[in-house]
């Protein structure tokens, strides 16, 4: 198969990257070339341009055809109409990443499925995702553009940690500071493992059965926030200091970052992978997050500077705390 992903060196991207080509895929990248990527993948052919100057790409692209093209980084139904009108000659499907944080927020029941209904009020990422599949399955139906949605969870890798604030939120557990959880710990969470993730998506691939559908691709491992909290103190041998506070809350300290908890990590959300698996047999979420909380420290401690506070966001974790503290919780 000939594959490019455009994109293709991010943390979900780059564990693809490595799984198709291992496979014997020829996969080609397309990026502007600009940024200097902590994960380099060996075997890729790259082709230089900016997916968003369409004459640029049209030029570097030439005379390719590809059977699969993967977009990365498709955020708007403008930049999707682009692909649609750049690649419906050029490939045989084209795979654009959502987000499943598009299903129903909060959700009605659980486990949530793909025919689970697409809403989330809270937040506007979410809303545009939507807006871009739905601009999809009406290519599909207008023109037969060989589309297929997939939807990742929380996927991390080494680099990402999974904790609101980052690494001034691991730092605090560190140094056994008080921590901020939103809500009471309580709410379950899916967390998925790129390299799991990975297997799921380049299995569908090539897959004909996968045009005019949508999978997500998640992780089988229901955990609650404390739970996540413990297993990262557990892998810097600390037990968290932890500080519930109600996400409403959280949310008017910094509307941006509660945008992220009210349109995604405050309620429970845990997925039925059932139709992935049937498409693609060998796809099976198998590193547990006590691995990968393993790996992300032993990656963040491995170099100082890649242990920078935010100090904004560290005195707004202290400010909290303190003002929560005083209303007499």
């Amino acid at each position: 198969m000939k594959v490019l992903f455009i994109g293709g060196t991010g943390i979900i991207s780059s564990a693809c990257s490595e799984l198709a080509v291992s496979r014997g895929i020829d996969l080609y990248h397309l990026n502007r070339g600009k940024s200097a990527s902590l994960r380099p993948v060996s075997g890729v052919k790259n082709i230089q341009a900016d997916i968003r100057n369409y004459a640029e790409t049209e030029q570097a692209l030439g005379d390719h055809k590809f059977d699969v093209v993967v977009n990365w980084i498709g955020f708007t139904p403008e930049q999707i109409q682009a692909d649609i009108q750049m690649f419906s000659s050029r490939t045989d499907q084209y795979v654009f990443i959502s987000s499943a944080s598009i299903y129903e927020t909060p959700p009605s029941s659980l486990p949530i499925t793909e025919d689970t209904a697409l809403s989330n009020p809270y937040w506007e990422y979410s809303r545009i995702k939507i807006a871009c599949e739905d601009l999809l399955r009406k290519s599909y139906e207008d023109l037969g553009f060989p589309y297929t949605i997939v939807r990742p969870s929380h996927t991390y890798d080494k680099t990402l940690i999974p904790l609101q604030g980052g690494i001034t939120a691991l730092m605090r557990l560190k140094q056994e500071h008080q921590v901020v959880v939103h809500g009471d710990g309580s709410s379950i969470w899916t967390l998925t493992h790129h390299k799991d993730f990975a297997i799921g998506l380049v299995g569908l691939l090539g897959k004909k059965e996968a045009i005019n559908e949508a999978y997500h691709i998640t992780g089988d491992e229901w955990l609650s926030w404390d739970n996540i909290f413990h297993l990262m103190g557990a892998a810097m041998g600390v037990k968290p200091n932890m500080v519930h506070i109600p996400s409403d809350i959280i949310a008017t300290y910094d509307p941006v970052f509660g945008e992220g908890l009210l349109g995604d990590k405050t309620h429970s959300m845990i997925f039925d992978n059932s139709k992935i698996k049937a498409l693609v047999p060998d796809f099976s979420a198998e590193i547990p997050f006590e691995q990968g909380a393993r790996e992300i420290v032993a990656w963040y401690e491995a170099d100082a500077a890649r242990q920078k506070i935010d100090q904004h966001l560290n005195g707004l974790f202290d400010k909290m705390i303190q003002d929560y503290s005083a209303v007499g919780r």
